[in-house]
């Protein structure tokens, strides 16, 4: 079985998306597997997924998710290095500005406490 784990250091966010688009669209086209009376040649490009694939179309949401807010942070940060305000940001994310420093600032504390390094936290500032 394909995990999240596993499946990330295969991929990077650019081939786990390209996966994850044509598992997703096979599976959209497949036809029901419920008709028994059902003697169409399927198309092979439309073949329902296997257990395996199906666990595989999961796993691979799990980590576009991830590496997508890893990539969110660094761009977060890049924001803010460019003179970005808070606000500014929070617009971006459509969210509040305080809900985007809640979530950079909980990041970098992720960051830190898995690299052993202490990082930059700028205050909340405008």
């Amino acid at each position: 079985m394909s995990t999240p784990e596993e499946l990330e250091q295969r991929f990077t966010l650019l081939t786990a998306a390209a996966r994850y688009d044509h598992l997703r669209l096979r599976d959209a086209l497949a036809p029901p597997t419920d008709d028994p009376d059902d003697e169409t040649e399927p198309d092979p490009d439309a073949r329902p997924l296997s257990r395996e694939e199906a666990l595989e179309l999961l796993a691979l949401g799990e980590v576009i998710m991830r590496k997508a807010s890893y990539g969110r942070q660094l761009t977060v940060r890049t924001a803010r290095a460019t003179g970005a305000s808070w606000t500014q940001i929070g617009a971006a994310l459509a969210t509040s500005k305080q809900s985007a420093w809640e979530t950079h600032s909980r990041w970098l504390g992720e960051q830190e406490t898995a690299t052993g390094t202490r990082l930059h936290s700028d205050g909340e500032g405008s």
